[in-house]
């Protein structure tokens, strides 16, 4: 039997999506905006590559911390001041008069925007039964994808009309808007047991670990891997994570929660989601270059090229968060991501140096479209279906921060696979990253299948 929800939830968790659409849409429009960003603030290459890069890095590092905070302090308490952090940062971004100013100014909005992932889902799902917490997540997803499809062709509008400081001013109404909805709408949530002091060791501890590996795993290809700098970021970052594991275990209150993976469906679909992550983004990479570099399409013709995957993503997100809550999520996954992988099998077997936008990537961006919302949102959903409300925050901040250094892991995999190619073989470089991708997606359907738990949540809880 569905149980009911109320008209206030579905209201909450549409302020809570919004902002999730805020954020994913400001990552998007950056890229776009380079050229006109480079041309007024006469930047160099490698100082735009910090305004992406630092931004990374700081979700990345902190996103534990913020999903133990919105846990321990309140959810939406953490929310607001994560859309306050972000729109001051916006602000910031959009003034900002020389290119130093804009990066710091991005780092600023990364540290909103790290408060504001975990917490945005974590304050409205107590208020829905397990029953509908997939199909709820499912619409988080959704908006999710909605930024990820009209990011770019926002992105190109703003900027061609008004001016690149606009892609980063649009976000303070926005910011003021959900800010306002959920003062109103969404009730305070905590753990109501968490008390004590968080580690004063491990916890600046973990968050530096994390910040070195995600230096070393976003600046290898621009200082190259064998860089002095790289080297020590990594080895540093790598030594220090057992040490912060090791905290995590006999620490009341450490910055990660261990206990979390002793639900088999938490860990499966977290380890699951990182292989998943290695193909995910680089594969998206991989499409915009494939239009642009190899087919010739201009920037908005490629953003426009891109949505019809993210519009199908976006439309079935929420119909699959019902299946999964009906049926459960594991074969739900399974062909999702399957799906996924055989959209770059045919890339692979039918992309040429000519443009072919209609006969090869249409049909391919479709199925991976379908593909992505049979799992992305689901991913989500599924390593937190068995999780208890009081640990929401950390659990959705758990596997994000596993998803952030696959994500960027993997996009420094392709990049080397990709100038890996001789001189001049540029589809020669996109077939050695499509292999990659393939490859990441099947060790994750495999992993999916032959590990998360059968059934569905509500039956598991009963």
């Amino acid at each position: 039997m569905v149980e009911p929800v109320e008209r206030r939830s579905w209201l909450a968790l549409g302020a809570a999506t919004a902002a999730a659409f805020m954020v994913v849409v400001d990552v998007s429009v950056v890229n776009v905006a380079f050229p006109s960003i480079q041309q007024s603030l006469g930047a160099s290459s490698a100082a735009l590559s910090w305004i992406v890069s630092g931004y990374s890095i700081t979700v990345g590092s902190f996103l534990l911390l913020s999903g133990r905070l919105a846990d321990r302090k309140g959810r939406r308490r953490m929310f607001n001041l994560g859309l306050a952090i972000f729109a001051v940062g916006s602000l910031f971004c959009g003034v900002a008069p020389q290119v130093e100013v804009l990066i710091a100014a991005r780092v600023v909005q990364a540290m909103g925007g790290s408060l504001i992932m975990p917490s945005s889902l974590a304050m409205v799902l107590p208020e829905f039964p397990v029953s509908r917490r997939s199909a709820a997540i499912g619409m988080w997803g959704a908006m999710g994808a909605l930024g990820a499809a009209f990011g770019p062709s926002i992105g190109a509008l703003l900027i061609n009309g008004l001016g690149w400081r606009w892609i980063f001013y649009v976000n303070l109404p926005i910011a003021a808007l959900v800010f306002l909805a959920s003062a109103r709408l969404v009730r305070e949530s905590r753990d109501e047991d968490a008390g004590g002091r968080l580690d004063v060791v491990g916890v600046p501890m973990g968050t530096l670990a994390l910040a070195l590996v995600m230096v070393a795993i976003v600046q290898g290809e621009g200082w190259g891997y064998s860089d002095e700098r790289i080297i020590v970021f990594a080895v540093v970052g790598v030594v220090l994570l057992p040490f912060v594991i090791l905290r995590s275990r006999s620490h009341p209150n450490p910055l990660l929660d261990l206990t979390l993976f002793n639900y088999r469906s938490f860990s499966s679909s977290t380890a699951s989601f990182g292989l998943y992550a290695l193909g995910f983004v680089p594969g998206f990479l991989m499409s915009s270059l494939l239009l642009q570099d190899l087919w010739g399409l201009s920037v908005l013709e490629a953003g426009l090229g891109l949505t019809p995957g993210p519009i199908m993503a976006s439309a079935l997100s929420i119909p699959a968060g019902r299946q999964a809550d009906r049926w459960g999520h594991r074969w739900l996954l399974t062909v999702g991501v399957v799906l996924c992988g055989l959209s770059y099998v045919w890339l692979l077997l039918m992309a040429g140096e000519s443009s072919a936008y209609f006969a090869v990537f249409l049909p391919a961006n479709i199925v991976l479209g379908i593909g992505v919302g049979l799992s992305i949102a689901t991913f989500v959903s599924a390593a937190m279906c068995d999780i208890p409300p009081s640990h929401f925050a950390i659990a959705n901040a758990t596997t994000r921060t596993v998803q952030q250094v696959c994500f960027a892991l993997g996009i420094a995999v392709v990049v080397a696979l990709f100038n890996s190619a001789p001189s001049g073989d540029l589809l020669g470089g996109f077939q050695r990253a499509w292999v990659w991708v393939i490859v990441a997606f099947a060790a994750s359907a495999a992993l999916i299948m032959a590990t998360f738990p059968s059934g569905t949540a509500s039956r598991r809880a009963r």
